[in-house]
């Protein structure tokens, strides 16, 4: 969070482009040696100290007095990295390159819009005081993400002793069973007057949509199923072959979904399932119904309590964020808008889920 005003829209171009471009294929019948040397093995050593120049801006220099060779300004290694540094750490040799090129040009061009008095007047005072203002609002933001990352060992032990049991994850075998068994809808039989109906466009052998009472009893079924298949997952019969039984008991054919889950924490299942958390190995939880009507058994087969040292990463980068959060509650909100001016508020929307992602709160096998 260290971009700053002006330096946000530097990176934001230096970023176009900054793919390396693919390496052209060798002629045909020319050397493998000459096209493996076009791209390196690895990343060339630096051999340049850090007062050495690595920018050199030849015909601009502070002196008016110099002229030819001696009118340059010269840019050190050391002054670059500090500069590269304080826009976006870690920045690539891609982008360190258009960096360079850019800056170059911008201190030329700076240099010409101070000659013309372009510094001086209310816009420039307005925009110097804005950025001013966003250069310190990202300084506070690296200073509270450094402090909120600060996060000794007692703490993450506290916190693992008020929360153990959201580090329990168990192996499960999971049964699902389809909402409704599919039923085949009737044919409607023709009628005498069928020849006179497909000159009009009508299809005498369309199929009749399901009554509401057909889907009633479609739905049923399943129910009364799925509590056959409970009462016998319950005896110990294999989850593997109950699983098959519920598809072919829905009507679905092919290959039916494996029922093992493995390593589930409390939180990786919807909240209507955690309960199969409290289960003892070996025990079958009750039929379990998502609102959308699809029905799920659970039978813990294993269960651990995660170390402290296995999950310390994790509560050590829960705290800091809970810890940033917290300090930046401050500075966000408690703000009126005149919405005669600005237009009524409008609540963000959620973003398209990517094709095939399966919605929240909802296991990965959900057939209907």
């Amino acid at each position: 969070m260290r971009f700053q005003c002006l330096a946000c829209l530097l990176l934001a171009g230096l970023a176009y482009g900054q793919a390396a471009p693919p390496v052209t294929p060798p002629a045909a019948g020319a050397k493998a040696e000459q096209s493996a040397s076009v791209v390196p093995d690895k990343t060339p050593e630096i051999k340049v100290g850090p007062d050495d120049p690595v920018i050199t801006v030849k015909g601009f220099c502070p002196d008016a007095t110099q002229t030819g060779d001696a009118c340059k300004t010269v840019i050190s290694r050391a002054q670059f990295e500090n500069l590269a540094e304080a826009l976006q750490p870690g920045m690539s040799p891609v982008m360190r390159r258009k960096l360079a090129t850019s800056y170059s040009s911008m201190m030329r061009r700076s240099a010409a819009a101070e000659k013309r008095g372009l510094d001086k007047g209310p816009t420039f005072d307005l925009l110097m005081s804005f950025a001013r203002m966003q250069i310190l609002s990202g300084e506070l933001t690296s200073a509270l993400q450094a402090e909120s990352s600060k996060v000794n060992d007692a703490a993450i032990e506290d916190y693992y002793k008020k929360n153990e049991a959201s580090y329990e994850q168990g192996t499960f075998a999971q049964i699902v069973i389809p909402r409704a068994k599919q039923i085949k809808p009737p044919v409607a039989s023709p009628k005498s007057d069928a020849k006179s109906d497909v000159k009009a466009g009508a299809n005498p052998t369309a199929t009749q949509p399901l009554t509401e009472d057909q889907q009633k009893a479609a739905a049923e079924a399943m129910t009364k199923l799925a509590a056959d298949l409970r009462a016998r997952a319950v005896k110990g019969e294999d989850p593997d072959i109950l699983q098959k039984e519920a598809y072919a008991g829905a009507g679905f054919p092919g290959n039916t979904p494996s029922t093992k889950r493995e390593n589930l924490r409390r939180s990786a299942l919807p909240s209507g399932h955690q309960a199969a958390m409290d289960l003892k190995p070996g025990e079958v939880s009750e039929v379990i119904s998502d609102p959308n009507g699809v029905q799920y058994i659970y039978k813990l087969v294993s269960k651990e309590t995660l170390s402290l040292e296995t999950v310390k990463p994790e509560i050590q980068r829960t705290i800091s964020s809970q810890r940033y959060r917290d300090s930046m509650q401050g500075f966000d909100g408690n703000v009126d808008l005149n919405e005669a001016y600005f237009g009524l508020t409008r609540k963000p929307q959620m973003p398209p889920r990517p094709m095939g992602a399966k919605p929240p709160d909802q296991p990965a096998e959900d057939p209907d």
